[in-house]
């Protein structure tokens, strides 16, 4: 079969088309014949070695398809189920099919189609935690969304209107600006135009934002910071500009004893159920028409490597899609 294999860490192009053995699902593991290959920016921090990962390896965590087999003691998925998976610590995503923890393996509904699925995966569930638990959202909460237009980001805005919060976004372009508009945001300010951190003072005053969701890390997480209201939360959950750096304490009280947080999506889906949950919460609102996802592009399988060069050079909107 054929599958992109990472020989060393490094730029885009050590994302190479190669064939492969098929793998074989051991006990508590199911093959999936993938449809749809999720692309997340965390499969960029693996590729570049940030996340360390010994080569040789395949990359990403994301899919949806169809179980072909399943090993010994499986009991949660049969041959022929349609699934999703994100997160996987297997990786091997960027293949035609991937072997793949039975337990992760989420049930897709009739009526949601397998790029959709795969869309709410890992983004979705990461937009879900960050808005449900992380900084639980609610009436009157005034929310800091950065990359409003992309995955995390517009799923996220949609999250946040919906438990009432009011959301300022940030986005690099005008086209993006009326992405994020069309998502619900309250303010969009474009950051290539203006200091996003001034823009957000005169819109809603000195200290008024209650949490800032920040994807973008080493350029932006101060004046994140600097924005907040005594007791607010800086939730980094990204690093699209480069890791944030050490954090000295007596900054968060100099801000006013705010919180700071660098959550990851594995410690909010330790549980099969926690799993589930949130995934059908995600299910239920696309079916209801509450949630909406935009597929940004679709690159087959041989082009990953033009797909992370799209990505890191925030030329991308939404959800992107490898297609074995």
């Amino acid at each position: 079969m054929k599958a992109i294999r990472v020989d060393r860490t490094g730029g885009p192009e050590v994302l190479q088309l190669v064939d492969v053995p098929e793998p074989v699902p051991g006990p508590g593991e199911a093959l999936v014949r993938q449809s749809a290959i999720g692309i997340n920016y965390i499969d960029v921090y693996v590729r570049t070695g940030l996340y360390k990962k010994p080569p040789p390896f395949t990359n990403g965590r994301e899919g949806a398809g169809v179980v072909e087999a399943v090993g010994e003691g499986v009991t949660e998925v049969k041959p022929g189920d349609r699934v999703a998976y994100a997160a996987t610590p297997n990786l091997g995503g960027y293949a035609e099919k991937n072997v793949v923890p039975a337990r992760e393996l989420v049930p897709i509904p009739d009526g949601v189609d397998d790029a959709d699925a795969c869309a709410v995966m890992l983004q979705g569930m990461t937009a879900h935690y960050l808005a449900h638990d992380t900084f639980p959202l609610h009436a009157g909460h005034v929310a800091l969304v950065h990359a409003a237009a992309g995955g995390v980001g517009s799923l996220l805005v949609q999250l946040a209107k919906a438990r009432g919060a009011t959301v300022v976004a940030t986005v690099g372009t005008e086209d993006k600006a009326a992405l994020a508009r069309g998502y619900g945001a309250d303010h969009v300010i474009v950051y290539a135009e203006e200091d996003f951190a001034d823009a957000t003072r005169a819109l809603i005053g000195e200290h008024a934002v209650d949490v800032a969701y920040d994807s973008v890390g080493k350029e932006t997480w101060e004046r994140s910071l600097g924005l907040l209201r005594p007791r607010g939360m800086l939730v980094v959950y990204g690093n699209a500009s480069g890791p944030t750096p050490p954090i000295e304490p007596q900054k968060l009280a100099a801000a006013g004893s705010v919180f700071f947080t660098r959550p990851t999506i594995v410690d909010y889906i330790r549980t099969r159920d926690e799993l589930l949950r949130r995934a059908h919460d995600l299910f239920a609102a696309l079916l209801a028409g509450k949630l909406r996802v935009r597929i940004g592009a679709r690159y087959p399988l041989a082009e990953a490597a033009q797909a992370h060069r799209d990505l890191e050079a925030r030329a991308t909107t939404g959800k992107l899609i490898l297609v074995p």
